[in-house]
């Protein structure tokens, strides 16, 4: 049974694990990359519905994952395949659950809850099979009303500070691919990427370019990364609540201060936010998929991208603003609800997106940002709305049109 905090509940079939878990029951539109949704650790403490009503249809295998473990604290599936067909496949995800303590439940109505959570917002869900639905001493199936103590009982999203939970507990590196890129110092180029949640393919891409990642603890100092002499800063995706990270957002403003080239993603938008002295929120019921349209204010393009956050940052859409790092601006923006999607100082070699252009699961259209990034700790007089001569170059609206 699944029970929502505002009283509905679904009944299913268990699926993985049997027991009991509890988390915010938000929804992923995505139809593919269900191991990536799994593996992502942005999902830390979320109970996932599929709207995708087929799940489980390539299995599992070693190569899609994102991160050491299954991160969601539940999945909802309408119908999951009874067995894999993808020459990929190495095991059933059903057994991976399990194996991983996931507990599920299958055979929901996903378009209904889809469509409760869509109009009364995300919310605590709790997810109970097995003896979890019986009273202990008599075995007298439990009533929903009786689980939904259980529900309410756990803690909310908002001012949730998660990075610490999901985080590397040591820090690694990821060599450069190839020839390494070089510094406007002529060091092989250095990145230092905070852990706030991060995804495997994201230190891939920068290491495609050439670029060494240092992947540091969400603890980190400013100390510790000044130490590894770094050309660029990176802060990486991540759960919980922006206004919640105090000790990020202060290293971010040393790393402004000194004027290191930054780029951001999901997490790290709202943390770069936050260091130009913005607010954030939380949204009703959040972006999660791999089909979001975003506008590219400085070209007019619409890029397809893949998303998994509940809270945005609240800046002015269409006119800079002043921070304590110079001027700024609103750099994207969705397009099906004008939340703010990117971040572009004007004064300081800093930017941020609010998706995920790693691509992992999803499309391509943002894979520039890293080129960008690249650029930009080239040469980091250079702010990130100056062209680069060396990137391709990008379809107008009125090319587009």
């Amino acid at each position: 049974m699944l029970v929502l905090e505002d009283g509905r509940s679904f009944t299913g079939a268990a699926y993985g694990a049997r027991g009991t878990t509890v988390g915010e029951a938000v929804f992923c539109t995505a139809m593919t990359g269900y191991q990536e949704t799994l593996t992502d650790p942005s999902y830390h403490r979320q109970v996932v519905v599929m709207t995708a009503p087929h799940i489980g249809n390539t299995g599992v295998n070693d190569e899609d994952v994102e991160s050491r473990r299954i991160w969601v604290s539940g999945f909802v599936v309408r119908d999951p395949a009874r067995r894999p067909s993808s020459w990929r496949s190495l095991r059933v995800l059903e057994d991976e659950l399990a194996d991983q303590g996931v507990v599920g439940i299958s055979g929901v109505d996903t378009r209904a809850l889809t469509r409760h959570l869509r109009e009364r917002g995300a919310m605590r869900a709790g997810v109970f099979s097995g003896d979890a639905l019986r009273e202990p001493t008599t075995g007298r199936r439990l009533e929903p009303s009786e689980l939904l103590v259980r529900v309410l009982d756990a803690p909310v999203m908002a001012g949730a500070d998660l990075a610490g939970e999901v985080t590397t507990p040591e820090p690694y590196v990821v060599e450069a691919v190839g020839e390494p890129r070089r510094g406007v110092d002529g060091r092989p180029m250095t990145v230092v990427a905070l852990d706030l949640g991060i995804k495997s393919r994201t230190p891939w891409h920068l290491a495609q370019r050439g670029v060494r990642v240092h992947v540091l603890p969400a603890t980190a100092t400013t100390e510790q990364v000044l130490a590894l002499s770094p050309h660029g800063v990176f802060y990486s995706n991540g759960p919980g609540d922006p206004a919640a990270a105090e000790h990020e957002v202060g290293v971010l403003r040393d790393v402004l201060a000194r004027r290191l080239p930054f780029f951001g993603i999901c997490y790290g938008n709202q943390l770069l936010g936050r260091a130009l002295g913005l607010g954030t929120y939380k949204l009703v019921y959040g972006h999660r998929g791999v089909n979001q349209p975003v506008m590219d204010t400085a070209t007019g393009s619409v890029e397809i991208t893949a998303h998994n956050h509940g809270f945005a940052v609240d800046a002015p859409i269409g006119e800079p603003f002043d921070t304590p790092f110079g001027a700024a601006e609103v750099s994207h923006w969705c397009l099906n609800d004008r939340v703010v999607e990117g971040l572009r100082c004007l004064d300081a070699p800093a930017f941020s997106v609010q998706y995920h252009p790693e691509a992992a699961a999803g499309p391509h259209d943002a894979g520039y940002l890293f080129d960008r990034f690249c650029d930009l700790m080239a040469a980091p007089d250079r702010t990130p709305d100056t062209p680069s001569p060396a990137s391709p170059s990008r379809a107008t609206a009125e090319e587009t049109d």
